[in-house]
């Protein structure tokens, strides 16, 4: 007998999630951080996501509604629980180059950027690069592309999605 494939379906809750496409998502940056690269390459996509677990426990333990965006050990901007993180600084997305898994659907936001005269590039973030961004959003293959307006209690921009957000999220 040859190799077995198993093929787990399960049908996306789009419908419960359309509140935060159409309002935005709250996050919160927790104490844990994101594992080593040295440690475990987040290049391999594994089903080991006990610090994103116990990341998430963490912020919704005081915020039930906000998902978790953790920084690396340096205190960089790395990724969310299945998700990547862009920044918008004056019509410019950034997104953190390393000690992530680089998802397809932040790929195709990079693609479609320079499709269409979005400026677009990979640099090291921080958390107050969150804090001083005019908007933030994430992006997830189960997702797409999700805008995030609050930062640990604080509204990004406006704190509503921006134009930015909302053009790359049309395009996708």
């Amino acid at each position: 007998t040859g190799p077995q494939v198993i093929v787990d379906c399960t049908p996306l809750p789009l419908a419960a999630r359309a509140r935060q496409f159409r309002d935005g998502i709250d996050v919160a940056v927790p104490s844990v951080r994101r594992v080593a690269p040295s440690e475990v390459s987040p290049r391999a996509k594994t089903h080991n996501y006990l610090n994103l677990i116990l990341a998430d426990k963490e912020v919704k333990s005081h915020s039930p509604q906000a998902w978790s965006l953790l920084l690396d050990e340096r205190g960089n901007l790395c990724e969310g629980i299945g998700s990547n993180v862009f920044v918008v600084r004056r019509g410019e997305l950034f997104s953190p180059p390393e000690g992530i898994l680089m998802g397809i659907t932040r790929q195709t936001v990079f693609e479609l950027a320079a499709e269409h005269g979005i400026p677009a590039r990979e640099a090291q973030l921080t958390a107050y690069d969150l804090y001083a961004a005019d908007e933030v959003f994430a992006t997830s293959t189960a997702g797409g592309i999700m805008p995030l307006v609050e930062i640990d209690g604080r509204p990004i921009g406006n704190g509503k999605p921006g134009p930015v957000s909302e053009r790359i999220h049309g395009l996708y």
